[in-house]
């Protein structure tokens, strides 16, 4: 049996790169259609990257001559691909209108983009810890009236610094009631060119857009639960963000405090909970999947960006300095690679997890 045959939308970014960089020689999946812009419509890949492919690898053989699609022209796809990864970059209410024609026409969208992750029926997914929200997509096809295709997202990037770190938890039984998060998010987050370098180089700025408000409304909805088509939010667990840019490539940080409701769990059992953490990814061994999704590091200064972001290709998520905390009960420093893991390597294995439980 052949590969999949998959499109990326919004191909010329930086996301957009990093799946064709991690969909290369993939198992199951295969890059069979590229669309970008009307600028870079028409044109080879290679001439439509030239000068601003900024992959630490050559453009895959296999696209380097693919022509480039038109992203807003959903025909175009027709018959080339069975998924598409949605990286577009377009106003928020024409990204709402692309990915449904998209899923209208019969294909699985998997989005990058934040446009939909509000809509009740669209499942914010992190594989790991919800992945049966899929479910939902049985209602989303009948609201909708498709036969054949649906609308998934990931979630914000800098949430996941931290979401599966604190899902083990509950996973074991504990009950959180609230936290403070402070996330260090790195350049590449903020797209490319991102913020001048006048503005980064000896400095941090204290504001994200939008980040602080994503960061605390889409972890409710991720831990929440599915009811009468629609997917409810966990209202237990207040959230407090502030989200700061700062002079690092790739990898965010988040530092995190929280504080239990209840039974409290100890500092070895909070290290036994993420070191054995396993989920639904691990057990079909998905080809994307960490083999350890939670990695400690016991050292005092760790996790760094530049020591850890790669670590399990990438895919993991590393937590250190869990500690007391003065106010609440505990704190801790958690890092993942924000375009790898919080981009496009968290839509490929959540296109992995689709295809292994039947919906592709």
């Amino acid at each position: 049996m052949g590969k999949i045959k998959v499109g990326v939308l919004g191909a010329t970014g930086i996301v957009g790169q990093n799946y064709i960089r991690l969909l290369n020689n993939h198992p199951w999946f295969e890059v069979a259609y590229l669309a970008a812009s009307p600028a870079s419509a028409g044109k080879k890949y290679s001439d439509a990257v030239a000068g601003r492919w900024h992959m630490t690898v050559d453009i895959p053989e296999n696209v380097r001559k693919m022509e480039v699609g038109d992203a807003g022209i959903v025909d175009d796809a027709a018959g080339r691909c069975e998924i598409v990864f949605s990286a577009v970059e377009m106003e928020k209410q024409a990204i709402k209108d692309i990915e449904a024609e998209y899923a209208n026409k019969g294909f699985a969208v998997i989005s990058n983009n934040s446009a939909n992750r509000n809509i009740e029926d669209i499942p914010i997914l992190i594989p790991e810890i919800n992945p049966d929200h899929l479910e939902i997509i049985s209602a989303q096809r009948k609201r909708h009236g498709w036969s054949k295709g649906f609308i998934i997202v990931k979630p914000n990037c800098s949430i996941q610094s931290y979401m599966m770190p604190i899902s083990a938890l509950m996973k074991a039984g504990y009950v959180i009631d609230k936290m403070i998060v402070a996330t260090l998010q790195a350049l590449s987050g903020a797209g490319y060119p991102g913020p001048s370098a006048l503005d980064l180089i000896d400095n941090v700025i204290p504001y994200a857009a939008g980040e602080e408000e994503k960061s605390e409304i889409e972890p409710p909805k991720i831990w929440g639960r599915i009811q009468d088509g629609k997917i409810v939010n966990d209202s237990d667990i207040r959230i407090s963000a502030h989200c700061n840019r700062v002079p690092v490539t790739d990898g965010h940080i988040a530092c995190v405090s929280l504080e239990f409701s209840g039974k409290k769990p100890t500092y070895e059992e909070i290290i036994h909970i993420w070191n054995e953490f396993k989920s639904l990814p691990q057990e079909l061994e998905l080809p994307s999947a960490p083999i350890h999704p939670i990695i400690y590091r016991p050292e005092i200064d760790r996790p760094q960006p530049r020591k850890d972001r790669d670590a399990d290709k990438g895919m993991a998520v590393t937590v250190g300095r869990l500690r007391s905390c003065n106010v609440m009960d505990y704190r801790f420093v958690g890092l993942h690679h924000n375009t790898v893991r919080g981009a496009a390597g968290g839509s490929i294995l959540s296109a992995e997890l689709l295809k292994a439980k039947g919906w592709i």
